[in-house]
C-alpha cells in the first residue's frame, strides 16, 4: 500500500548578500559644510548590507569593511553604523567634531577640548583645524572603498537689531549669527554682546542665548528707560538716540590669521510717539527791560530782554537750542543769538536773550525751538512779534 503524505511548504527567508560586483552605499550628510564644533551626522544607503531583515544591522566596525572617519592628521576607525530600524538597510551615525584649543570669545580662558575618541555610532569626537575637511570611507567590499567628504571652517558673524527703529518705552530683539560659538552642540551655548546709546555709551553687556542646541544663532531681549540708569538688561536710550549692539568675532576665516579679531556692529535708533513739533510748547515772548519789568515803548540804542518760556510734554529729559532771530522790514537779520541745554521732563523753563536795537524802525522777532544747531528739527511751533524801534 501506498501512502501519499501531503507536503507543507513553508515559507523560507534567505539573508541578503553585499553585490560585490556592483556596489551601492552612497554616504550623505545633514549638512554641506561645518563649523569646527559641529556635530555630523552621517547616513549610508546599504540596502545589500541589511543582513537580517528581523534584526538591526550594524556596518563598518570590523577589519574587513571599516567605516573610517578621517581628517588630514586624525582619524576614528573601524567606526560602527547602525541601522535605523528593522529592515530599513539605512544605518546612520554622528561625531562631535572639537576644533582646537582656541579662545573662541575673546574672555582669556580656552573653549574646546579637542580630543579624538570613540568607536559609533554616536559617541565619536574628532579633533579639525579652522579650515579643514571631514572624509567618510566605507570599504564595502575588498579593495572598494565609497567615500563623501564634507568642509570644515570658521564664519565672520553677523549682529543686527530686529527693527530699524524703536519707541521709547519698548524692547529690542538682537540677533546674532555665529556658527562658530555653537561650542556645545548637545546644550545651548550663549555669548555676550556689549549694547549702548548716544545717551549711555558705556552702556551694559548681556547674554545671548542660542535659539536651540545647533542653530549657532543667539537671541538676547532689552528694554529701554529714559529715566533709569543701564542696569540689567536695561538701557538708557532717549528719542533720537542711535543704538548700538557689538561684539568681537575671534574665529575667522582666511585670510585673517587664527588670532585676528573684528568687531561686529550693528545700529538702530529709538523713535519717539510725540510728534516732533509736540514734544516742548513754545509760549510767546516777552519785553522787558534789564530788572525783567514789561516794556510798553522801545528806543534805540537800549537794551531789550526777550524772555520766552517752554514747557517739556515728555517724562524724560531733552536737549534744546533756543534760537533768537531779528529781521527789519526788509527781511534781512540783524541779530541772531541762541543758547543750549537740557529740559528735564515736564519742566517748564524761562529763557532769555537781550537784543540792542541800533537804528529805529519796524522789526520782527522770531523765536525757535530746535533739537539741535546742526540737525535744525523742531521740537515746537516758532513764535513771532513785531515791534516798533522809536
Amino acid at each position: 500500500m501506498i501512502f501519499i503524505l501531503p507536503i507543507f511548504l513553508l515559507p523560507v527567508h534567505a539573508e541578503q548578500i553585499p553585490d560585490y560586483d556592483n556596489p551601492y552605499a552612497p554616504i550623505f550628510t545633514d549638512k554641506p559644510v561645518y563649523s569646527w564644533a559641529d556635530k555630523i551626522k552621517m547616513t549610508i544607503l546599504a540596502p545589500s548590507w541589511n543582513t537580517d531583515r528581523y534584526l538591526i544591522d550594524s556596518i563598518g566596525d570590523d577589519e574587513y569593511n571599516p567605516i573610517k572617519i578621517s581628517t588630514s592628521s586624525h582619524s576614528l576607525e573601524p567606526y560602527r553604523f547602525t541601522e535605523t530600524g528593522v529592515n530599513t538597510g539605512i544605518f546612520t551615525g554622528e561625531i562631535t567634531l572639537t576644533g582646537f584649543s582656541h579662545d573662541a570669545d575673546g574672555d582669556g580662558d580656552v573653549d574646546t577640548i579637542p580630543r579624538t575618541l570613540g568607536n559609533g555610532p554616536t559617541s565619536g569626537f574628532l579633533e579639525v583645524n579652522r579650515d579643514s575637511a571631514v572624509t567618510i570611507s566605507f570599504e564595502f567590499a575588498d579593495g572598494v572603498v565609497l567615500t563623501e567628504s564634507v568642509l570644515t571652517n570658521w564664519n565672520i558673524g553677523d549682529i543686527r537689531f530686529s527693527e530699524d527703529n524703536f519707541l521709547p518705552n519698548g524692547s529690542a530683539v538682537i540677533r546674532v549669527i555665529e556658527p562658530d560659538l555653537n561650542l556645545n552642540p548637545e546644550a545651548l551655548d550663549q555669548i555676550p554682546i556689549h549694547v549702548y546709546s548716544d545717551s549711555d555709551v558705556a552702556g551694559i553687556e548681556v547674554s545671548a542665548i542660542e535659539t536651540s542646541e545647533r542653530t549657532g544663532v543667539f537671541v538676547a531681549t532689552i528694554v529701554f528707560t529714559q529715566n533709569l540708569p543701564s542696569s540689567g538688561n536695561r538701557l538708557l536710550a532717549l528719542p533720537g538716540d542711535e543704538i548700538y549692539a557689538k561684539y568681537d568675532d575671534h574665529t575667522l576665516p582666511k585670510p585673517y590669521s587664527i588670532s585676528d579679531k573684528l568687531e561686529i556692529i550693528s545700529l538702530s535708533n529709538v523713535g519717539s510717539s510725540v510728534p516732533s513739533l509736540k514734544k516742548l510748547t513754545n509760549s510767546p515772548i516777552i519785553l522787558a527791560d534789564s530788572s525783567g519789568n514789561p516794556l510798553k515803548s522801545f528806543q534805540e540804542k537800549n537794551q531789550i530782554q526777550i524772555v520766552g518760556s517752554i514747557q517739556n510734554q515728555q517724562t524724560f529729559d531733552q536737549q534744546f537750542v533756543y534760537l533768537i532771530q531779528v529781521k527789519d522790514r526788509n527781511e534781512s537779520v540783524v541779530s541772531l543769538s541762541w543758547m543750549s541745554g537740557e529740559i528735564s521732563g515736564n519742566q517748564i523753563l524761562d529763557v532769555s536773550q537781550s537784543w540792542i536795537p541800533a537804528t529805529s524802525g519796524t522789526f520782527s522777532i522770531e523765536a525757535f525751538v530746535w533739537n539741535s544747531i546742526e540737525d535744525q528739527i523742531a521740537l515746537a511751533q516758532s513764535t513771532t512779534t513785531s515791534i516798533v524801534i522809536e
